[in-house]
């Protein structure tokens, strides 16, 4: 009792009073967010404030909660250090730390031995600082099942330990500033579901037997990194994969035609690097794309993408909802394929060099809440269909060369249109 008195003495607010009940006229096994295991003599075995917006410190104290089995203090407004003396709590099987502004080095966990969920993320890095590398003794804790440190400024790279994690299944670590070539270790960890290292400053090629050695990833985010060469076509071998990002690196040459293989994808995002597609070849990836039948998001904008979109677009699972593929080189009219793709939320072609008239059939898509056609050359007049659209947000046109003005139809129509038109003479 004493070591929870010590942790509400560190609290400075409590707007939820979620330590009200925390008194001498309560048993504290029957404290807000408290749970014992029920032979004598009761220990605490779980402490749970979960999002009651505790202003405060982590009192060292709860060090001395040796039956702890799961600590849980995420989304509040907790500073200072993690106490080195959570590391002693040798029965510890789950630890949730996240969105709090906590601060400086994560401690050891080596004597945690049951330690399965580590969760010390951060969402608000503007208020955070964990800093320093990631310490290599959590490689001591072989049951770890996930371990999730994004969102601070974890320095230098995943430690070479890592691969001693039979079991580790999610690996979060983006948002920091991990740095080097991409980290070997994980190659090993043959168990992992979900792999997120985005927005770091790793670099170099991404191991060719990245998806061979991790078959059963369901979740791949690398984007924002300085990784380059070809994208791997072994990535198919994670049959499983339902998000794919690549997003803000420098990959260059084709997209690997085996993409159909991935029947899971969900997610396939790789915008802002340097990949290109001219000739008919170069665009097959798109014929097997269609295989994708559960693909809800297609992102390729701000690539090297050039010539005419074929119409096997029109192939990509119908359930497809998002649709990017602006600031290219792409010509000629208005991909035709777009009239199949009939659950579009956003269709984005904005930064081209598309031609010809935006063609009235776009007017049926009556699930579009945003259409980006700016900065191309399309010319005619804007087609009248498009004040069909009951759920259009955002329509941009502007920097094109139409004719005319407006159509009246549009007049109670509530968007945000951006033009700039050429009356007819």
């Amino acid at each position: 009792m004493l070591s929870l008195l010590d942790f509400k003495d560190t609290i400075s607010l409590d707007p939820q009073q979620a330590l009200m009940s925390w008194n001498d006229s309560t048993h504290f096994c029957n404290w807000e967010g408290v749970m014992c295991r029920l032979k004598t003599p009761r220990r605490v075995t779980s402490l749970n404030l979960v999002s009651q917006g505790l202003v405060g410190h982590i009192s060292p104290s709860l060090g001395n909660l040796t039956f702890l089995h799961s600590l849980a203090l995420t989304e509040n407004t907790l500073a200072g250090e993690i106490p080195p003396s959570l590391g002693h709590l040798r029965r510890l099987r789950t630890l949730h730390l996240n969105n709090n502004t906590l601060q400086g080095n994560m401690p050891s966990f080596a004597n945690c031995s049951k330690l399965k969920v580590l969760d010390v993320s951060v969402l608000r890095i503007a208020l955070n600082n964990f800093a320093g590398t990631i310490p290599t003794s959590l490689a001591n804790i072989t049951t770890l099942t996930m371990i999730s440190f994004a969102y601070n400024h974890i320095r230098g790279n995943i430690p070479s330990d890592f691969a001693s994690f039979s079991r580790l299944q999610h690996l979060y670590a983006g948002a920091n500033q991990l740095a080097g070539r991409f980290p070997q270790s994980v190659l090993n960890l043959s168990t992992l579901i979900n792999l997120a290292i985005p927005l770091n400053d790793l670099s170099g090629e991404v191991p060719p037997n990245l998806c061979t050695s991790l078959p059963n990833l369901q979740k791949l985010a690398l984007g924002g990194n300085f990784f380059l060469g070809h994208i791997p076509s072994s990535f198919t071998n994670a049959s499983n994969l339902h998000l794919f990002d690549l997003a803000d690196n420098n990959f260059t040459g084709l997209v690997p035609t085996t993409i159909g293989k991935l029947t899971k994808l969900l997610s396939f995002n790789l915008e802002y690097n340097q990949l290109q597609a001219h000739s008919k070849k170069d665009w097959e990836f798109l014929d097997s794309l269609g295989n994708c039948t559960k693909l809800q998001v297609f992102s390729m904008s701000y690539n090297h993408l050039s010539g005419h979109v074929p119409r096997s677009l029109g192939n990509i699972s119908n359930l497809l909802q998002y649709l990017y593929l602006d600031e290219n080189q792409l010509s000629g009219d208005f991909p035709y394929g777009i009239t199949n793709l009939r659950n579009l939320i956003v269709v984005s072609l904005g930064g081209n060099h598309f031609t010809g008239v935006i063609p009235e059939w776009i007017g049926p898509l009556n699930t579009l809440q945003q259409i980006d056609l700016d900065t191309n050359l399309f010319t005619g007049v804007i087609p009248s269909s498009l004040s069909n659209l009951s759920q259009l947000g955002q329509l941009d046109l502007h920097s094109n060369q139409f004719i005319s003005q407006i159509p009246p139809s549009f007049g109670n129509f509530p968007v945000s249109i951006f033009g700039h038109f050429q009356e007819q003479s």
